[in-house]
């Protein structure tokens, strides 16, 4: 650990000289985040949990059995673009108002002078649910055998009709699929003036920003690429004779965010009037580097705000202020940098209540080497963070893979959320230059114990779990919902370039359940940004309704909630992005039930 650190300190004082020649020539100030040396410390490892205590819950792969054959294709032959590693995203939502949770999926495509002489043109992928866990393609009947460099996923109800409609994100702007309610799905975008950035949009997110009952847009907007320019560098993995490589994202410009207010149906791009625009204070040029958003109202004010996940520079933390105006507080608000005051390379990114009070915990996925953040705010009216990932038992468990998709969910249904990371890296060739890396790597779950401190997050194993969660993919989007009707909650992981998996949750419903879905009247249809607070014994547990989670992907607006062997809630308490407040007492478990702003319990 010397050796290493008089290394860092000759480092440092090297950057330190070529610094002052680089302000004395220029008369500016150098930036800071880029190429901050810091400091090597051995993490620490949590305590481990007895392998007894962890509960037996399988996830069991039932893709081929599913009838759920979609295989991504994301056009690499051979040139190493960067868009060719990014994708895909997966989205459960039910698109033909039967209550149960269908699939689709978002497909890439070659680029425009492909060499693909193949008449086979890759689309995206609809696949309606029976109800009972078995799916049927219906893509083409449905109108969305759509071909595009597609990349994200955002589903809501844009236009208040009871049918969920679907935006799609990808390089070169995005989608916007109207739900007819009669199974078809239309092209509105350029009726409904949605498509955002005409650059490489990532995740999206419906959310509404004012509370005025209609859905605006938040997109997310990665590097400023194009083919020619992306060809144009030099990429090289040392180690493998000067092959070409994919390009790290630090050498593209960066990317602005987009949010689009609806007006009755009708998108008006706000970006730069909201504040959500964010750029260098000298340069003016673009700071972001979005792959993930997750909208929650992180103080309580009552106003949904906006978390951002970047690649390789500061996070942000959009604070709603009212008015449809937002200030960036990444920085003050402490989510922007790691505990040593660097960037990582964050991907996908869920807001939770995960220790089941009023503290706010935001997790995000970072890139090989670098642990999952765990950013938490005891008293979030505060919006003060510090990254509790290695005292919550998350530090050097999720550090060595390479993390995309992310998620919180109550998978044994015990009343406590846990964690599950999809996994995969960018680069094929990886394990030639770093032996501890491969390009398919294993998806991560972590038990949420209950306990404070390390032993918060316990790392679950194939002998708990089984082992068909943890075959290796290039893992990228994720999403969960309640596939066949029995209460726990199922998984999706898409695979870059390769098949999606479905995982079928065999054993989270040996303990009691309920499930919350609301329907909103004067708030927005499906009830985006909903508290609800279920009481249960001396037990309380929080839930945000919003779909878009983890990495490009969104999962059903069903809260679902763990009672452990209690036969009841004591209550449930709703408070609508209205100002509503709704309170059900006496509710059985093992149910499911649809809760209307004005008419209560259905």
């Amino acid at each position: 650990m010397k050796v290493i650190n008089m290394r860092n300190s000759i480092r440092l004082i090297q950057f330190a000289v070529v610094a002052a020649c680089f302000w004395f020539a220029t008369g500016c100030k150098p930036e800071r985040v880029e190429d901050k040396v810091t400091t090597i410390v051995e993490p620490v490892r949590p305590k481990k949990v007895e392998t007894a205590r962890i509960p037996t819950v399988k996830f069991v792969d039932v893709t081929k059995e599913s009838g759920v054959n979609f295989v991504h294709v994301n056009g690499a032959e051979g040139e190493k673009l960067l868009t060719e590693t990014m994708g895909s995203g997966v989205a459960f939502f039910d698109y033909d108002g039967d209550g149960d949770q269908d699939l689709f999926f978002v497909n890439s495509s070659y680029q425009p002078n492909s060499k693909t002489k193949s008449e086979y043109r890759p689309t995206h992928a609809l696949y309606r649910n029976d109800g009972k866990g078995k799916f049927q393609d219906v893509t083409k009947e449905a109108g969305l055998d759509k071909s595009a460099l597609g990349m994200g996923v955002a589903t809501g109800d844009y236009d208040n009709d009871g049918d969920i409609d679907l935006y799609v994100s990808g390089v070169g702007g995005g989608v916007l699929f109207r739900n007819d309610g009669k199974g078809k799905f239309e092209d509105v975008t350029k009726a409904a003036n949605a498509r955002g950035s005409d650059g490489w949009q990532t995740s999206v997110a419906f959310l509404d920003i004012e509370n005025d009952g209609d859905l605006d847009l938040f997109i997310c907007c990665y590097v400023t690429w194009s083919r020619e320019y992306d060809l144009g560098q030099d990429f090289q993995l040392q180690g493998t004779g000067g092959d070409r490589a994919y390009g790290p994202p630090r050498a593209f410009p960066g990317s602005l965010c987009t949010l689009l207010r609806n007006d009755q149906g009708v998108f008006q791009d706000i970006s730069e009037e909201a504040g959500i625009t964010v750029r260098h204070p000298d340069t003016k040029t673009p700071v972001g580097k979005s792959l993930g958003v997750a909208p929650f109202d992180l103080d309580g004010d009552g106003l949904v705000d906006i978390a951002v996940a970047n690649d390789t520079v500061q996070n942000f933390v959009f604070h709603n202020k009212g008015g449809g105006k937002f200030e960036e507080i990444g920085i003050t608000s402490g989510v922007a940098f790691d505990q040593e005051g660097s960037v990582r390379g964050a991907m996908g990114i869920d807001v939770v209540h995960f220790k089941n009070d009023e503290s706010v915990g935001i997790f995000i996925s970072n890139f090989a080497n670098e642990m999952t953040a765990c950013y938490v705010a005891e008293d979030p009216k505060g919006l003060q963070f510090s990254d509790q990932a290695a005292i919550q038992g998350l530090g050097a468990p999720t550090s060595p893979p390479m993390k995309f998709g992310l998620f919180l969910f109550d998978y044994d249904l015990d009343g406590r959320l846990d964690l599950l990371t999809t996994n995969g890296h960018l680069e094929s060739d990886i394990s030639k230059v770093q032996a501890s890396e491969t390009y398919l790597q294993s998806a991560q779950l972590f038990w949420n114990t209950g306990e404070s401190g390390r032993t918060r997050f316990a790392l679950v194993g194939a002998e708990s779990a089984g082992p068909d969660l943890f075959r290796p993919i290039v893992g990228r989007g994720s999403a969960y919902a309640d596939i066949d009707g029995d209460g726990d909650l199922d998984v999706v992981l898409t695979h870059n370039g390769g098949p999606a998996r479905i995982f079928r949750n065999d054993g989270g419903n040996a303990n009691k359940w309920l499930r919350i879905t609301l329907r909103g009247t004067k708030s927005n249809r499906q009830a985006l940004g909903a508290k609800i607070t279920l009481k249960a014994g001396d037990e309380s547990q929080h839930r945000q309704v919003f779909t878009t989670r983890g990495y490009l992907s969104s999962s059903e607006p069903t809260a679902t909630f763990g009672l452990g062997k209690l036969e009841k809630a004591d209550s449930i308490t709703i408070v609508w992005p209205s100002g509503k407040t709704t309170e059900i007492k006496d509710l059985k478990a093992d149910k499911s039930y649809l809760v209307d702003e004005d008419q209560g319990v259905q």
